[in-house]
């Protein structure tokens, strides 16, 4: 029997080899997964032509899987330094890196990047069709961008943000309900745009169908855009945001119908009371596919630490249903994150999706914990760095103070309680003198 994606197979009753690898990687039943991907609530991005890929799932069940953004820009247009994070965000085991390169060379780094990577590929093709194409905007034929999907997909992106639910309709609630920072998706923006300019509905809706077509012949999951998406707590669950959603929900039916694989995009900015409430809406308007969150971040007044505010709000999310959490660095709202930034964003988003993984029961998750409790339990330094999150961060903190017993740190050395329970627990004696 002959499929062109994950989901056609799925629904043929075929185990395809990207669905056991999951399987393997997720410890779960190698049918029940198949099941999920037939229904649409697991999506395993797998493009045809990324060869380089090491499958991951993401949706039911499965652990919480956490993006990484990147890519060249007119204000940084260095392939080597965005390569260096590319190899820092594999080397910290992010399961997915989206190249949101929006200027200068950009089909070459993507070829380079989907090269060389193991994590699935995500691009947005709004941000490359003005380069691409070399027009402006308003100049652009609404079929001119199915051009760049399909270059896209035929290098062998894994998944694409379409930002299709944006159509005339929503534009006019925006319109008729203002807002305070009005629209901060990028895309979304630049479609919204390109609309008003033109008089024209969203070519991404208008010609959905066909894009849906390119979808199915490489296998590409679409992940449907929040062009919507609040930027800044004031404007979250709002009904530009709400109308956006609901699009959304007709969208994935429709692209399941084509055998493509879904995962639908929420929200940027929201109070931590209105997390819960709106997993559950879209899971409930687009029938249980996978929910991919930037953050959401939970306050808008601390720059410099928003891979904080995102991971407090991420961990709420995926604990209530988010299946994939994009992660936010320090940088944001201020400048293009370096290495550094990158890392501490990757680092927030990894506790904050484990941390939901902890509250969801997910297979290993809280045994992972307690190998650590139990490593600190018997004060075993190497086991604790070999189970850290980041174990060279780690060890780092404690050679950078060394203690004067080996079983204690340096914060409480002699009284450490963890070393005298023992101790005591043991028969022996302490001394703290």
């Amino acid at each position: 029997m002959e499929y062109t994606t994950q989901m056609q197979a799925a629904k043929m009753g075929i185990i395809t080899p990207q669905m056991k690898a999951v399987a393997e990687k997720e410890g779960m039943d190698e049918t029940v997964l198949m099941q999920r991907v037939a229904a649409g609530s697991i999506a395993i991005p797998a493009n045809h032509h990324h060869t380089a890929l090491s499958p991951e799932g993401v949706g039911e069940g499965l652990r919480t899987k956490i993006n990484v953004n990147l890519g060249i820009s007119r204000d940084c247009q260095n392939f080597d330094k965005e390569m260096e994070k590319v190899k820092k965000a594999v080397e910290l085991k992010a399961e997915a890196i989206m190249d949101l390169s929006s200027y200068g060379k950009t089909f070459d780094f993507r070829q380079q990047l989907i090269d060389y990577s193991p994590a699935m590929i995500g691009t947005v093709p709004m941000y490359d069709a003005v380069g691409f194409l070399e027009k402006d905007l308003a100049k652009i034929e609404a079929e001119e961008f199915l051009k760049v999907i399909r270059t896209h997909a035929e290098q062998g992106v894994d998944f694409m943000t379409i930002h299709a639910g944006i159509t005339r309709e929503t534009a006019k609630h925006f319109k008729e309900n203002p807002r305070t920072t009005n629209i901060v998706s990028r895309g979304g923006s630049l479609i919204f745009a390109w609309m008003e300019m033109t008089g024209r509905e969203n070519p991404f809706y208008e010609y959905y169908d066909e894009i849906m077509d390119i979808f199915a012949q490489h296998d590409v999951t679409i992940s449907l855009g929040d062009a919507c998406r609040p930027g800044c707590i004031d404007d979250a669950t709002d009904p530009a945001q709400i109308q956006e959603l609901l699009i959304l929900g007709e969208l994935t039916k429709r692209a399941w119908e084509k055998n493509v694989q879904v995962m639908v995009e929420g929200p940027g900015h929201m109070a931590m009371n209105e997390i819960a409430a709106n997993m559950l809406l879209e899971k409930k308007l687009c029938h249980n596919a996978p929910f991919y969150v930037l953050g959401p971040i939970v306050t808008d007044v601390a720059p410099g630490y928003d891979h904080i505010t995102s991971a407090i709000g991420g961990a709420i999310a995926a604990a209530n249903g988010a299946d994939f959490l994009c992660y936010v660095t320090p940088a944001e709202h201020l400048r293009l994150p370096d290495l550094d930034d990158m890392k501490e964003g990757i680092m927030a988003a990894k506790i904050a999706a484990h941390a939901a993984d902890v509250a969801k029961n997910i297979a290993g998750a809280r045994a992972w914990d307690s190998e650590m409790a139990d490593a600190r339990r018997r004060v075993n330094w190497d086991d604790m760095f070999r189970l850290a999150l980041d174990p060279e961060k780690a060890k780092a903190y404690r050679e950078s103070s060394p203690p004067e017993l080996s079983d204690t740190c340096s914060m409480c050395g002699k009284m450490c309680a963890v070393r005298n329970m023992n101790k005591i627990l043991q028969g022996e004696d302490i001394n703290l003198i």
